[in-house]
Parts: C-alpha cells; structure tokens; sequence
C-alpha cells in the first residue's frame, strides 16, 4: 500500500488500541495490542508519518534508531539484587531501566499524557547481541523485567533485504505477533504531501515531466545509486534557503542530495532551464498583470517541457500567495477565539500569553515540522505580546482596554483581506496571461487541474472564490461533456 494508507491504517490501530469500555479497561487487552512492523524502502516518508500521526493525534512520541543501540543501552545495566525466594535470602540479577523505556516515562512527563507512540527505526537492522532482546520487546513489550507503560503503541520500522545486506530476517514465532504493513512509493500520494508542506516548485514540475526519477534505487558496481523522496525533500529545504542566502544550486551540490548521477545531472540542468524561465517570462510581471504580449507569444511557440516548467513556476508563486493567505487566515481564526476568551471573563490577557508561548515551545521542543502550524503559534503569541505592550504604553483604562484589543484585532482583520485579495488578483492575472498565450489547450486544462490538487491555492478557491478558475473550469466541463457526447454520437449506429 502507499505511504498514505499506511498512515490511516496506524491511526486507525491507535484508535482502537486506545479505546476503552464502559468500566475504563481497554477493549482490546494490551496482550493483544500487536506491535506494527512496517516494512518499505528507504526514504519514502515512514518517519514523518509517525510525527503526524503524534500531531494530529495529540500522543506523545519517542522515538529511536534501534542501529545506533547496544544490549545495555536497549536492555539496562545488570546489578545483582538479594530477594526472599522459597523462605530463603538469595541474590538474583536484576536490571537497570532500559534508556528506551526511561525515554517513554520522561515523554509522558513532559507532554502531560499517559499515551503515545514508541518508533523504532531499522528494526531489522540491529546488531546480534541485540537481537535476542529486540524480538522478546515486540512479543511481550518488555526489555528485561521493565515493561511498556499501556497506553503506548510499538511501531517499528525496517527495510526489505533487498536495500541492505545487514538486516535480519523474522521468525515465524515472531511475525505472528506483529500487525505488518507493506508500503511502497507513490508519486501521487507523494505530490499530494509535497505540495501540503511547500516542496520546491522546480522539484514539483521536474518530476510531473520525469516522473520516473522520483524513486528508483539501481546496483552498480560502485555500490547502490539512489534517489528517494526523502532526497527530494531535503534537498527542497536546502535550496529554499540557498535562495534567500543568494548562493547557487549546481550539480555538486544536487549530487549531494540525489545520489543517482543521472538523476542528479539531469535536475541540475533542468534547474538551469527553470532560473532561465523565471528571467525570461518574468513571472512576477505576469502576476501584477503587467506582462507583454511578446510573452505570451514566447509561451505559444515554446515546446511542452518548456510550457510545463512556465507552468510550475507560476502554480509555486500561486501556492506561496494562497499559503499567506492561510496562515493569516488561521492567525485571524486564533486571535479571534482568544479575544473571545478575554470577552467573556475566562481568561485574562496576560495569562493568554503566558499560555500561549508554553504551547510555542512545547511544539519547538518536541521537533514539530507543521510549518504553518509553527508560524500561528508564534505569530500568535507576537501577536498577544504586541496587544499587551500597547494596552500598557497607552495607558488604556481598564474599562476600555478590550475595545482597544478589537480595535488592534482589525490589523490581523486587514492584513488578511490584504492577503487574499493579492492572491485572487495574481489568480485572475495569470489566467488572463494562459488565455493570451495557451488558450483551450492541454496545458490550460493542466493548470486548472494542478489548482485543485494543491492544498493551498484548493483551499483558497474554496474559502475566497475565484472567478477566473470558476469560469475556466465551466468552460473545460462544457468541453469534455461536448467531446464525450460527440464520441457517443459518432459511434452510436442508425437505426
């Protein structure tokens, strides 16, 4: 199965492992709450879905690279402890709490919940010594005599044999106790998460042309060559900062990332033609509606690769509008809710604040990788200190201090207004441009289509409207439903 379905699969066993009966137990025993091996190729997204699966969940997780462990680290240190045994004083060996387990009681402390998840990675990949030890964990959740609080899901995670000559088969006694999920790589699934966390727009249009470089992993003679999506991603972050530091993206430091020479060379020079595209047409003028016709003319002629990389550009600088105008709008959602608080007695500003920037750092600390819900976080708590700084400069009275708070709250008001309507002008303005340029083409129907699969300008259209995209997609339903018609006419036999 995909990565995608992998994920609704555990979210749906942490439901279930964490329901519980009328009289509090859990419905299914923890003896029967199977740990979950999830097995699939390197780099196609089995950690971050378990971050999300925390997130969205609201569980705590820790997590551990079973590689980087020893017996003694996974096990506990031996100390030898004198017991009452069969009416006689005898010493037995004991154990020091495992650092895995210890990880767990710690996580439970500081999120302030009794459950979560615990992730071990390369599972099948531990050393010998260790072996014995990880295989009674997954049978009886236990390392030693020190057992997994309830309440805490195992999933562990391993790759199959053929992307690496350490791992270590299961036994039968084993796999009989694990609940294991198959996952394999998906473009489409993965397109669909790339444009949620904000991948480069040059990543994005690449593999909608190549799309068969998005994954592929070959032997050779120097060892395996790989290029997974946990390449594309990291290389994505590291060329968006490139960007702001103004230093240059070439093959070197693309080979870093994709270690794949073919792939590698041929991204490279692609990145080559999308830093040519951007110059050429002049993207932001096409988004202030103030191109020139020879740009259009320019796109008419141009090849279809050259088209689709026009085409990227302009759905990423979209993107990045319609995603200011939802993390504004989410800012706004916040703000307002908080002024509500404040309104109705039950909480003061001050205590707001103090409990909002915990929050922040709570998320920061646990390694959150929701950008969006990063930047509401913090621009909420920016936004509550700049509340309070005001109220205290201006001397507000009492009485009157939550009306200058709503009175400040319609800076946040505007500035999504602001936001949206930005984005709705760029929409309008590089629909007109596609019409001059590339009207009632495949292209156009692409575009339109790539506007509904992206998160962000998909969830603008749907909360702001969009006139353009509307009239444009009533025209491209007319036409399919005419060529259908039309088809059905033409093979449709007389009487």
């Amino acid at each position: 199965m995909n990565i995608k379905r992998a994920k609704n699969e555990i979210k749906n066993a942490l439901r279930a492992y964490l329901a519980r009966d009328a009289f509090g137990a859990y419905r299914i025993p923890p003896i029967r709450q199977r740990p979950i091996l999830l097995m699939g190729p390197p780099g196609i997204g089995k950690t971050q879905i378990m971050e999300q699966i925390a997130e969205e969940t609201g569980v705590g997780l820790v997590s551990y690279t079973l590689t980087h462990h020893t017996r003694q680290s996974a096990l506990g240190l031996p100390f030898i402890e004198t017991v009452q045994l069969g009416g006689a004083e005898r010493t037995v060996t004991a154990y020091t709490m495992s650092e895995i387990i210890a990880s767990v009681y710690r996580e439970m402390e500081r999120m302030g919940t009794k459950e979560g998840i615990l992730f071990l990675d390369e599972i099948n990949c531990i050393s010998e010594t260790l072996t014995p030890m990880m295989l009674q964990f997954l049978q009886c959740k236990t390392f030693g005599n020190q057992r997994l609080p309830d309440g805490w899901m195992v999933v562990a995670a391993g790759n199959p044999p053929e992307y690496n000559k350490s791992v270590r088969e299961f036994d039968v006694v084993t796999l009989d106790r694990v609940k294991r999920i198959d996952v394999e790589e998906d473009f489409a699934v993965w397109k669909e998460y790339a444009y949620r966390r904000g991948i480069h727009g040059a990543i994005l249009s690449y593999l909608e042309i190549r799309r068969d470089h998005f994954y592929r992993v070959e032997a050779t003679a120097d060892g395996l060559q790989f290029v997974t999506a946990r390449g594309w991603e990291d290389l994505s972050e590291l060329m968006q900062v490139y960007e702001t530091l103004d230093l240059p993206v070439d093959r070197q430091v693309v080979g870093q990332y994709l270690q794949l020479p073919r792939v590698a060379a041929d991204f490279a020079n692609y990145l080559q033609l999308y830093e040519k595209y951007k110059r050429v047409y002049r993207v932001e003028e096409i988004l202030d509606g103030a191109w020139e016709k020879v740009r259009a003319s320019e796109l008419a002629g141009a090849a279809f690769d050259e088209k689709l990389g026009v085409l990227g550009l302009l759905l990423a600088r979209l993107a990045d509008s319609a995603r200011e105008a939802y993390r504004l709008d989410r800012l706004t959602d916040a703000l307002h809710q908080d002024l509500v608080h404040i309104r109705e007695g039950e909480k003061m500003l001050g205590t707001l604040l103090d409990e909002k920037q915990a929050a922040l750092t709570r998320r920061r600390d646990a390694g959150s990788t929701d950008k969006d819900a990063l930047f509401t976080a913090a621009r909420e708590a920016e936004r509550l200190a700049a509340f309070q700084q005001a109220l205290a400069l201006e001397k507000v009275p009492k009485g009157q201090a939550f009306e200058r708070l709503k009175a400040l709250f319609q800076e946040d008001v505007q500035a999504r207004a602001d936001a949206a309507d930005r984005t709705d002008r760029q929409l309008a303005n590089v629909f007109a441009f596609l019409d001059a340029a590339i009207p009632n083409s495949q292209e156009l129907v692409l575009f339109a289509t790539e506007l509904t699969a992206n998160y962000f300008t998909s969830w603008f259209i749907q909360n702001f409207g969009c006139e353009a995209y509307f009239a444009h997609n009533k025209q491209l339903l007319f036409d399919d439903t005419r060529q259908r018609l039309l088809r059905e006419i033409g093979s449709a036999e007389p009487d």
